[in-house]
């Protein structure tokens, strides 16, 4: 029924950073405004496409891009991480996602994607959870706790004028194995709790090890069926590529047996999976990454022609997603269900609601 796929494989990489250096730059006062000059407005950067599709090209909101460090000098409440944040200029309340990066990847590969989901109306806080991790994903499942308990009592003193972030409606994604841990703090592994509640889990080609029987620690799937007992609707999405190997050398970024169909295979309803047929596990990162880490996603796992259209879908499908369980609007979700042929890539897909 589906073209089976994969999503990246935390241990599997892990000796292939082994000499990954990654600077920290020091920053003077608490945030950094990348984009203080020029505030971007995503739909600069991609063409329109029908109107069914809104979701895919940029919304109406101008984004800007800000990073906040958790060790600068300041009176503010400091978050337990660095964080990027993408947030729209104009004035309103927004719904927030705090979005999970992959193994051993900085959060600053995904500035393209997360302008994006912001320019349609969200408040997206990506942290940069670690610089090198083994295995275990324990410390990211506590850090992305401390992150969202933060929220409330942080968020907002570094958020442009006007800009409300609205609490109640939360929404909680990651990649590659930052999927796995959103799914892991969703349900509460090692009895962590957050004083914020998720509204809509995403997993953006999860994967939970190396191969079935060698998950990483602690493991969360259980390979029974619809055995995830979530309160809040799901979403999976997959790469088509992410299986294959991109060269001998290597093994597949995401082994069968630990990826998003398994993921998909144990939510409850209601929850939605796409699958990219011809794109792989990195297509959803900027155009250029930079550094030893960033020319690294360019061979590690095998790719599709572009990472454009990738990037477009995934982030357009978590903005219908959103807007369908954080703001009761369906109409681009289901859109994508009944007239896929003229998405930004060929799909497969399923859901149960």
């Amino acid at each position: 029924m589906f073209l089976k796929l994969a999503s990246y494989e935390a241990s599997i990489l892990a000796w292939r950073f082994r000499y990954v250096f990654n600077t920290r730059c020091q920053y003077v006062g608490t945030i950094r405004y990348i984009s203080d000059m020029f505030p971007i407005r995503v739909s600069d950067m991609l063409e329109k496409k029908t109107s069914e599709y809104r979701c895919f090209v940029a919304g109406k909101y101008t984004t800007k891009l800000q990073r906040v460090d958790s060790d600068s000098c300041t009176d503010n409440v400091l978050p337990p991480k660095s964080l990027l944040i993408a947030t729209p200029l104009e004035a309103g309340e927004f719904s927030l996602l705090l979005f999970l990066h992959g193994y051993l990847l900085n959060n600053s590969f995904y500035s393209q994607f997360i302008q994006h989901i912001a320019s349609h109306g969200f408040i997206v806080i990506a942290p940069q959870l670690y610089v090198f991790a083994g295995p275990d994903t324990s410390d990211e499942i506590h850090s992305a706790a401390a992150i969202t308990n933060w929220l409330s009592e942080g968020l907002y003193k570094f958020l442009p004028p006007n800009v409300r972030p609205n609490f109640g409606k939360l929404a909680l994604a990651g990649h590659s194995r930052g999927g796995k841990t959103a799914f892991a703090l969703a349900m509460r592994k090692l009895n962590i709790t957050t004083n914020l509640k998720f509204s809509a889990l995403i997993g953006v080609d999860p994967v939970d090890g190396m191969d079935k029987g060698k998950q990483n620690p602690p493991p969360v799937l259980t390979y029974v069926p619809h055995s995830f007992d979530f309160d809040m609707a799901t979403m999976v999405i997959g790469s088509g590529l992410g299986e294959l190997k991109s060269n001998p050398l290597f093994p597949p970024c995401a082994p069968k047996g630990v990826n998003h169909e398994n993921f998909f295979n144990e939510c409850q309803k209601p929850s939605w999976y796409f699958v990219a047929k011809d794109y792989g596990h990195f297509d959803m990162l900027d155009d250029d990454t930079k550094g030893i880490k960033g020319v690294a996603t360019y061979f590690l796992c095998k790719n599709g022609e572009s990472r454009k259209p990738m990037r477009s879908f995934v982030g357009g499908a978590i903005v219908a997603f959103l807007k369908a369980y954080l703001h009761g609007d369906n109409g681009e979700l289901l859109a994508i269900r009944d007239k896929h042929e003229n998405l930004p890539v060929e799909i497969k897909f399923d859901y149960f609601v």
